[in-house]
Parts: C-alpha cells; sequence; structure tokens
C-alpha cells in the first residue's frame, strides 16, 4: 500500500470511531504515521508515494488500533508540548493541558523578573507548571511535591532533559515540608466529582484516576489546600488554584472563609473560569 493511500484510510478510520472532524482526523493520522514510522510530517509529504513495507504496516497498524481504542495520542506519542516546551508523559500522569497555561500565566504575572522568590507546586504530576516556572524565572527556587512516586520520576526526568533546576519532593500536600513558607503557591489539584460519568469517558478512562477525582463534589482536596496552605503562604503570598469549569464560586467561597485577600477568579480562551486564587 502507498503511504498516501494509508494516510487516507487511517483519517477516515479516526474519524469515524472518534468522531472527528475530517482535518483533525488527517493530523492525527500524519502525525501517528510519522511516530510510527520514526520520521517527520515533513517527510511523510515528500514521500507520499513511496510503499510501505510489511514491517512498517504493521507499525502502523499497531499504533492505529491503539488510537482506534482511545487511547491518548500523548501517551502514544510519549510527549506533550506545554508552554511552549516538550514534555515526557506517561500513563502515571495527567497530559498537560492548554487551560492550565492560564496557571502559569497568572503566577508569573504575580513573580517580579529579579527577585529571588521561594515557589512551590502540589501535585506535579509531569513536572509542567514548575518546570515552566522554574525556566521563565530562573532567579526563583522552586519546589514541586506530589503523592505519586511514579509521577515524581516522570517530572525529574522532564526537569533533567530541560534543565530546570526544580526541588521535586514526594509528599501529601504538605507533610513533607515541615515548616517551610513559600511566597507564591500554585496547584492543578483533582477537582472531579468522583462519580462523574465523564471519567469513563475520552483521554479521562487512560489518565490516572487519584489526579482527577477528589470526592463527592470534586473539592476535597482544594478544602484541604486552602485550609493548609495559609501556615506555609509568607505574608501577601499568592495561593492560586485551578478547578472545574463550573466550581470556581465554590472556590472563591472557600477562600474567603479562610481569610484570603483579594479573592478571583480568570477565564479560559473558552471563557470558563478556571483558575481562582488570593493572598494571604
Amino acid at each position: 500500500m502507498l503511504l498516501s493511500e494509508r494516510l487516507t484510510s487511517a483519517a477516515r478510520q479516526l474519524a469515524d470511531a472518534l468522531a472527528l472532524p475530517p482535518r483533525e482526523a488527517r493530523l492525527e493520522a500524519q502525525v501517528l504515521i510519522a511516530h510510527a514510522l520514526g520520521v517527520s510530517r515533513a517527510w511523510l509529504i515528500g514521500h507520499d508515494r513511496d510503499s510501505l513495507t510489511p514491517a512498517q504496516a504493521d507499525a502502523v497498524e499497531a499504533l492505529l488500533q491503539r488510537r482506534l481504542a482511545g487511547e491518548p495520542v500523548a501517551y502514544l506519542l510519549g510527549q506533550r508540548e506545554f508552554y511552549g516546551r516538550s514534555f515526557q508523559v506517561t500513563p502515571d500522569v495527567l497530559i498537560p493541558r492548554p487551560d492550565t497555561e492560564l496557571l502559569v500565566e497568572l503566577a508569573l504575572a504575580r513573580l517580579p523578573q529579579d527577585e529571588a522568590l521561594n515557589l512551590l507546586d502540589i501535585g506535579v504530576g509531569s513536572g509542567a507548571v514548575a518546570i515552566s516556572l522554574a525556566l521563565e524565572r530562573p532567579r526563583c527556587r522552586v519546589t514541586g511535591v506530589d503523592i505519586s512516586d511514579a509521577a515524581l520520576r516522570v517530572a525529574c526526568g522532564n526537569a533533567e532533559t530541560l534543565n530546570a533546576p526544580v526541588e521535586f519532593l514526594a509528599s501529601d500536600v504538605y507533610s513533607a515540608l515541615g515548616e517551610r513558607r513559600f511566597h507564591l503557591i500554585v496547584s492543578n489539584p483533582p477537582y472531579i466529582a468522583a462519580a462523574d460519568p465523564h471519567l469513563q469517558q475520552g483521554d479521562l478512562r487512560f489518565e490516572p484516576l487519584q489526579a482527577l477525582a477528589s470526592g463527592g463534589d470534586g473539592l476535597d482536596l482544594i478544602r484541604r489546600l486552602v485550609a493548609q496552605s495559609p501556615a506555609h503562604l509568607e505574608a501577601g503570598a499568592w495561593l492560586l488554584l485551578e478547578h472545574g469549569w463550573d466550581q470556581a464560586a465554590a472556590v472563591r467561597a472557600l477562600l474567603q472563609d479562610a481569610g484570603f485577600n483579594g479573592v478571583f477568579s480568570a477565564s479560559d480562551l473558552a471563557g470558563h473560569e478556571r483558575v481562582t486564587g488570593g493572598r494571604a
């Protein structure tokens, strides 16, 4: 089979199985086939009249079948771009999403370029947020914690690859931090309700459940963060929390009840209030 023919048939299969628009299905087909063959998308365009060898056809088919079963492209490729950098991802960590770039942007807006401040990222996963902050504010000292040893291994690997000086610790929220205080704390915690049917749909089926769900209303860990963070924030320091599209009002109320000042919510590109913060 010619490469061009396999691209066309793969795009059709993806569109039918995953209800993708034709253009998106074509792009996924190109990305997956290029990965299976170990070449670039540009190479595919220049060699579309080449015939696939039996070994190449088998490699393409194996990867395509995994995607047709719903496995996320990021896990199939082993990487995802976040804030202009490529991060390794595995099924041990959440896939970094564009929505979370808002958390980074809001943090950076509160971090002067020339100050050496202490920053903390709770629930680092792949390390995307902590590493982005460390590279964008090189004078700051960034610490990242996670309860998952497997996630911390991925984060450490990404920090080494990107030459980011982040301290990673195994910790259940603040358990390993003693009395340490920080000038800014960020977190993209689990915030989906445990019984939410979306956990059994799409990419979420393949991502680590403990990084997604948190109690009956999804706010259990956020409640802990709001209650425990004042003891680890310097005076006037910010706590910034990512949350679900419909949870902003509840998170604002938690912060206000805990005595935080300047409580606000910020919207993502889709217009959903996605990050809420307050000042100690």
